[in-house]
């Protein structure tokens, strides 16, 4: 029997005020996205098959303030669009390309207010919630490595914040404060373990935050959201050919975009698992990131970005660690939950990465003395997590796949 999909009367009003071709044959709820509500419509052109296209509500109870953020997407793809033009690339596969409303803006707004966008649809390429194998993971860290590389001389300046202060670790850590202060929904008290996780922890917060207030950082263009499923996979050739999701795109640090990458992507098991036995960072999908972001990123990282790179994954795993904790505080208002426990088991899960990978720094004295020069600049960064067990051969992968050229 032929599945029934519910679609909203604004998602088909919203398909409506867009600048398609064709006559609308199908609309149907697509992806498994936290925030916004995103449909692929698929239209029949007649004499040249079907054509897809992704449309997406964007959440205004998390982007403020849509219209920003589409001025920043709009710019930040035409930019792209021209240095993967430069490059020989193929722009319609290679960054996202915007559909205009039949108003000639990048956004419809419907009759309740709400915000809608359209995009052409990548065809023949795939996204991954987890790695099928460690090509694709390469693949991924390739494809964010290389958006960093391509942005890396955009005035970062330029660009709006969607999200205020969004990986503001030391803010996080305030609200999160706050949320235990006020705890609305009285589920405080039945999570004090998590919660002194949190505050014993508290120094982590600062730890890039502080680097920037006094200069020794500086704002790149981020992508913020640095997930396995923000990566088209070219279906036939197995290559990272596009980052998605470009809601979150701001000034920000690399470092949290290689971190995030970490978190989500050598984790051994789903965000939400609830067995915490399952849960682990696997040492050779972190290899596999290293050497594939280190390569797409070319030169365009400073020595202190590159030795920074281990904390970003302890980084952004501790701050998505209080952001679950918190918004189950608040009553799960930011991320969309299937069971009330929802955020809880996420959060959970986090402070689990957190814990092994501090498990594995009584190694991080003896790793420092070897960052001089750089073999061990690379080979720092695998042996954070590594507890020490690292291998030449993986360190002469990380600089043969970066410089071109097998280290000595």
């Amino acid at each position: 029997m032929e599945k029934k999909f519910e679609v909203s009367e604004f998602a088909l009003e919203a398909v409506r005020h867009f600048e398609f071709s064709g006559t609308l044959i199908n609309v149907r709820p697509f992806g498994n996205g936290h925030i916004n509500d995103t449909y692929l419509a698929e239209y029949d052109i007649f004499g040249m098959g079907q054509v897809k296209v992704i449309i997406q509500r964007m959440n205004r109870n998390v982007f403020k303030q849509p219209e920003e953020l589409m001025e920043n997407i709009v710019n930040v793809t035409e930019f792209l669009k021209k240095k993967i033009e430069k490059n020989g690339g193929d722009p319609s596969r290679e960054t996202l390309n915007i559909i205009s409303s039949v108003y000639g803006k990048p956004f419809y707004v419907d009759s309740q207010g709400e915000y809608w966008r359209a995009y052409k649809f990548i065809t023949g390429a795939s996204s991954y919630d987890l790695p099928e194998n460690p090509k694709q993971f390469y693949e991924s860290a390739y494809a964010f490595g290389h958006f960093q590389q391509l942005l890396s001389d955009y005035p970062a300046e330029t660009l709006h914040e969607t999200i205020v202060d969004f990986h503001d670790t030391k803010k996080r850590y305030q609200t999160f404060e706050r949320a235990v202060a006020e705890d609305v929904c009285g589920r405080a008290a039945s999570v004090q373990r998590e919660i002194e996780f949190i505050r014993q922890h508290k120094a982590v917060a600062s730890e890039f935050m502080d680097r920037l207030e006094s200069g020794e950082l500086s704002l790149r263009v981020t992508h913020n959201d640095t997930k396995l499923n923000n990566v088209m996979i070219d279906d036939l050739t197995g290559k990272g050919i596009c980052v998605i999701d470009l809601d979150t795109v701001m000034p920000g640090l690399v470092m949290n975009d290689f971190g995030d990458s970490i978190r989500t992507g050598a984790s051994t098991a789903e965000e939400d698992e609830i067995n915490l036995s399952l849960v682990s960072c696997s040492m050779e999908l972190f290899e596999t990131y290293t050497r594939g972001f280190l390569k797409g990123c070319g030169n365009s990282l400073t020595p202190l970005e590159v030795s920074l790179l281990p904390m970003g994954a302890k980084m952004m795993t501790y701050e998505n660690g209080i952001r679950f904790l918190t918004d189950y505080l608040q009553g799960d208002v930011y991320f969309k939950t299937a069971y009330p426990e929802h955020n809880l088991v996420r959060a959970r899960t986090q402070f689990r990465l957190v814990k092994e990978m501090e498990e594995q720094q009584e190694q991080l004295a003896f790793q420092k003395k070897l960052v001089a020069g750089r073999v061990r600049l690379a080979d720092f960064i695998v042996c954070v997590y590594a507890g020490g067990n690292f291998r030449v051969a993986h360190i002469a992968w990380l600089i043969e796949d970066r410089d071109g050229e097998a280290a000595a």
